[in-house]
Formats: structure tokens, C-alpha cells, sequence
């Protein structure tokens, strides 16, 4: 039985846009392979129609955009030793990556809540992409021992600075404000405005954005950008704790807390596919991402154990193989991405 009566992505045509609702509240509109499956047939659907000028995306229940993928369904594939569905899963939401960036319409998000992981990657490959003061953006992948994917791997080396390199380590929350200064967002508009911007934008296009955003407040990372780029700009994740240590500052000191939590193998990983992300197209990182999730999700035992910890027990209390950062074997880095 699914949660409603209506489907998990409902899509509809409303004046001059499609409009596309996630539709899991209970699961903070978590994508599922259906619902992955329903953005597919909307973008074959909407490509090509000239009276769909824009499309307008949403999530329901109040809480949340996105908030990723459904990794417990992954985790789940991955133990029963199910190669077929994992691949299914990360295949087809790629493509959906890759099909919101080839839309060649404007491709409308309106990230009101929760919006982590695959919610980014159903944002950030379009626009405009708006934020209110009630989002919460991250791609906290680290923590479970994934990395940062659905494009991501293009996206954040794009980022100023070395931005893009501390979000993806540390799993970082921003505000709605810090996604805009991040570059991750576009504009940034109230929640009190968004039901104003939905009527225009479905009645005039997406030109209505600009007339109802406003400026941001400062980021709250901007006491911390230059030790940003000095400590996450490093070409190692040894140097990296080195660097932040050497800050010696309390800012510095949680990062560094941060990163010692999360799966060493995924720290290590995510930095090299970042490296590699920087000198290839969208195209070559998704599938570059695709290679990588074959590895890391059916064939380390990190992935299924930071699901557990994180996801499945909630005891917080991942074991990690390796245990420590310095016993990474760089070799065995770079075997992951031969692979």
C-alpha cells in the first residue's frame, strides 16, 4: 500500500506550465524508483510540447522539498544482493539528472523545507531554483558512506572557492539565504510570497521570479569563507584535518569533529570525484557516479553500514572499514574509481 490514494509525483497542466508535486510527505517526499520513474514520463511528455512553457516544482506536506533518495530501499537491494535494482535506482534517477538539464525550458524549484541529496539533483540542473527562509540544503552523503552524486560531481566543483569541497565532506547544512551565496539557489524569496510567485508563474512564466525575490540576508558561513578555501582548497583529506587544526579555532575545530565521524573510504572517495568532476562535462560525472555506486553501494561494507547508523538502527554509532582516515589505502581509492 503506498502512504496516499494519489501517486507519489503528481503532474498536472496548469496555464502555460506543467507542475510537478513530490508527493511523500511522510518520507519527506523521498524519491522512490515510481516516482523517479514519473519524472521520466513528464520530462518525455513536456519536452517537446510548446504549450508547456515552464514546469514548476514542488514537494508536499510542509516539511520538506526532498530530502534525497530512498537509500533505505538501496540499503535494503544491497544486503539481498539485488545488482539489478540498485543499478535500476541510481540509472534512471541519473537520467533524470540528465534529462532536467537537456529540458531546454525553464525548470522551476521551489525548495520550501528539507532539500538534501537527490532533491538537489532534481533542482540544481535547471532553474530558476528559489529558496525560502525555511529551506535546509545539504548533501549530507558522507554520513552513509555514499558520495555527493546526482551531478553533484559537476555542480560542486563549480562552486567558489573550495565551497563546494566542504559541502560535500562535511554534509554542511545551509539556510535558504547560504544556498543563494553558495551558488546552489538563485533567488531567494519568503515563504509568505510563494503562493503569489506559483499563481504568476504558471499565468506569465518564469520571468516572475526576478519580480518576487528578494535580496538574502549574509551568509552564515561568511565569517568562515576564507578558512574555507584555505583548509578545504587541500589536495588530501590528511592535509585538510591538518589545515583545520591549524586554524585553531572553534569553527575549525567542529569541522575537523565533522569529518572524523564519517566513513574515511567516502571522505577519500568523494574528494577524488570532485578532483575528477572539475575536468569533465555533466555527462562524463553521472556517468563517472553510475561506475562508482556499483562499487561503493555492492561492494564495500561501508554504504550498508552507514544506512544502518544513520537511517535504519539510529544508534549514531557507525563501524567503519577502514576505522581511522589514516589507514585509507590510496590505492584502494583509485581501484574504486578503475573499476
Amino acid at each position: 500500500m503506498s502512504e496516499t490514494a494519489e501517486p507519489s509525483l503528481i503532474a498536472k497542466r496548469e496555464g502555460i506550465a506543467g507542475t510537478l508535486l513530490m508527493n511523500r510527505p511522510k518520507a519527506l517526499n523521498a524519491l522512490d524508483l515510481p516516482m523517479i520513474r514519473a519524472f521520466a514520463a513528464a520530462i518525455a511528455e513536456w519536452r517537446d510540447d510548446a504549450a508547456v512553457r515552464l514546469v514548476v516544482l514542488e514537494g508536499a506536506g510542509g516539511r520538506a522539498f526532498c530530502a534525497g533518495g530512498d537509500v533505505r530501499a538501496v540499503r535494503a537491494s544491497s544486503v539481498a544482493g539485488d545488482r539489478a535494482a540498485v543499478e535500476a535506482f541510481f540509472a534512471e534517477e541519473y537520467e533524470v539528472n540528465a534529462g532536467i538539464a537537456a529540458f531546454g525550458k525553464p525548470w522551476v524549484s521551489l525548495i520550501d523545507g528539507v532539500c538534501m541529496g537527490g532533491g538537489i539533483g532534481v533542482a540544481v540542473h535547471n532553474g530558476p531554483r528559489v529558496v525560502t527562509e525555511h529551506a535546509l540544503v545539504a548533501m549530507p552523503e558522507t554520513a552513509i558512506a555514499l558520495f555527493p552524486d546526482v551531478g553533484t560531481s559537476y555542480v560542486l566543483p563549480r562552486l567558489p572557492g573550495a565551497i563546494g569541497t566542504w559541502l560535500a565532506l562535511t554534509g554542511a547544512r545551509l539556510t535558504g539565504a547560504d544556498s543563494v551565496h553558495a551558488g546552489l539557489a538563485t533567488h531567494y524569496v519568503p515563504r509568505e510570497s510563494l503562493p503569489a510567485l506559483r499563481a504568476a508563474l504558471v499565468a506569465d512564466g518564469a520571468e516572475a521570479v526576478a519580480r518576487l525575490a528578494v535580496a538574502p540576508p549574509e551568509a552564515s558561513f561568511a565569517p568562515h569563507r576564507a578558512a574555507i578555501d584555505r583548509c578545504f582548497g587541500q589536495g588530501s583529506i590528511a592535509a585538510i584535518l591538518a589545515a583545520l587544526d591549524a586554524e585553531g579555532t572553534e569553527w575549525a575545530a567542529a569541522q575537523a569533529k565533522t569529518l572524523r565521524r564519517m566513513s574515511p573510504t567516502s571522505l577519500c572517495v568523494s574528494l577524488e570525484l570532485l578532483r575528477r568532476g572539475a575536468a569533465k562535462d555533466l555527462a562524463g560525472c553521472l556517468a563517472m557516479e553510475l561506475a562508482l555506486t556499483r562499487v561503493v553501494v555492492n561492494d564495500h561494507p561501508d554504504f550498508v553500514e552507514g544506512v544502518r547508523s544513520v537511517l535504519v538502527d539510529k544508534d549514531g554509532a557507525p563501524r567503519w572499514t577502514p576505522a581511522r582516515i589514516e589507514d585509507v589505502d590510496p590505492a584502494a581509492i583509485a581501484a574504486m574509481f578503475a573499476a
